[in-house]
């Protein structure tokens, strides 16, 4: 980070989010790759490159343009207790565009290979503090995924914005394959069963809106309390996917993808009577249980935790980027979501959570995350690190946040994609997805 006594005349800043200069201090630095794969090869020149960014990516947001900087006295950053603001800076596209180069002649099997330990070595570095938080790699190489001819990377810092507002970003440079004068489309988002239970709810009378009330009360101290405990001092068991290491964060790691049927999905969520998130979880929880029996005997019924990242917008459907920066917008650009604690369901033989009921499962998933949604906690933990911040300073409430990821066994968060094939200056997109880096646990979904 660079330090300022004094501010020039004529700098263009604004002043960084309290959430921002959590998600890039010293104590934590969080980053989203978003990887594109495409289709064709990229055939994209240095000129065209600096003109999709210049005309298409820059103009989306001030911070793909600003470094963030420190604005108090030194003698206050070295205490920890400096504030930050973002200065626009020209930004030169040779210092953000990567191109690897790898061996020529290999099979697509074996390119896999080297982007995922690609992927795995430019999630460990930390992006230069003098330029804008961001950096785009074009992979010129066959890879086995989706058919794709060739891969682009987006790493952003989480401080700029978090992954609705990134991954927004990133949808807006993007046309539909069919039209690319018509916009992208993206599924419906319908009231969830939680909404509609809340409704009968109103509507049975005075006794249950006292029960209810009363519910979220108790699960609000409860997630509360067990978020502080989770935070500071408890930490999850030491398991397959959970090595405890201190720095984990900075250690090589591998990327693996599954495909889900939707089909499936949705049958199971009818089944169930569940949403469609509830229904994920519920796989990859149980899929994470079966791999850590497979791997540790026993180790299915380990004190195991994820951390699910909420959206906290009240809008939580697809918006475009010119509707997130408005200054009155529902659903700002930024950085706003909670962490919710979720405990992983232990697999066992003798109880309804069997290898041979996976739906009892999954419902199980879907009880606890509903209990937990029915809570305040996250908003309380919301004022507490603001509280830290005034008091301690924003290294502090970094700290703190830190130490919630790092207890923790695994994070999980998704966003929705749109309906259409997508190009990318006319290259086909044949596949689409994100991940949380920098986080100091080892499993992230």
């Amino acid at each position: 980070m660079e330090y300022l006594k004094v501010e020039e005349e004529g700098d263009q800043r604004e002043p960084v989010s309290p959430t921002g200069q959590f998600l890039n201090s010293q104590a934590l630095s969080l980053c989203i790759l978003g990887v594109l794969e495409l289709g064709v090869p990229i055939s994209i020149d240095e000129s065209h490159m600096d003109s999709l960014l210049k005309e298409v990516f820059l103009p989306t947001n001030p911070r793909f343009s600003s470094i963030m900087l420190y604005v108090e006295t030194r003698k206050q950053v070295e205490d920890e207790n400096g504030e930050k603001q973002w200065k626009r800076v020209e930004v030169k596209s040779k210092d953000h565009i990567k191109t690897p180069i790898f061996p020529s002649g290999l099979s697509p099997k074996i390119y896999d290979k080297y982007i995922d330990d690609y992927i795995s070595d430019i999630s460990i570095e930390k992006l230069p503090v003098t330029q804008p938080l961001w950096q785009i790699h074009l992979i010129n190489y066959p890879t086995s995924n989706s058919n794709a001819a060739s891969t682009m990377i987006f790493k952003l810092n989480h401080s700029i914005g978090d992954g609705f507002s990134l991954i927004g970003v990133l949808l807006s440079c993007l046309q539909r394959a069919d039209d690319p004068f018509l916009p992208l489309t993206f599924p419906s988002v319908p009231l969830s069963s939680n909404n509609k239970d809340d409704m009968s709810h109103h509507s049975n009378g005075l006794f249950k809106n006292v029960s209810r009330i009363f519910s979220v009360v108790i699960n609000t101290i409860s997630d509360f309390y067990w978020s502080i405990v989770k935070s500071s001092l408890l930490e999850d068991d030491m398991s397959p996917i959970r090595s405890g290491i201190a720095g984990v964060e900075f250690r090589p790691f591998s990327v693996a993808t599954m495909t889900f049927s939707l089909d499936h999905i949705k049958q199971i969520k009818s089944n169930i009577g569940a949403t469609l998130n509830d229904v994920l979880t519920g796989i990859i929880f149980l899929g994470t249980r079966l791999y850590m029996e497979e791997n540790s005997e026993g180790s299915s019924k380990a004190n195991s935790t994820a951390l699910v990242l909420l959206n906290t917008r009240e809008f939580r459907g697809y918006v475009p980027i010119k509707e997130m920066i408005k200054p009155d917008s529902k659903t700002p650009w930024g950085n706003c979501f909670a962490f919710l604690h979720v405990p992983l369901p232990k697999l066992t033989d003798d109880d309804s959570n069997s290898y041979s009921n996976p739906l009892e499962f999954v419902w199980k998933t879907r009880e606890i995350i509903n209990a937990r949604k029915s809570s305040l906690g996250v908003y309380l933990t919301g004022r507490l690190l603001q509280v830290l911040k005034k008091l301690r300073g924003p290294e502090a409430a970094a700290r703190y946040i830190h130490g919630t990821l790092k207890n923790v066994s695994m994070g999980i968060t998704n966003l929705m994609g749109p309906v259409e094939p997508m190009t990318l200056a006319n290259h086909p997109v044949t596949g689409l997805y994100f991940m949380v880096v920098g986080a100091p646990h080892v499993c992230q979904n």
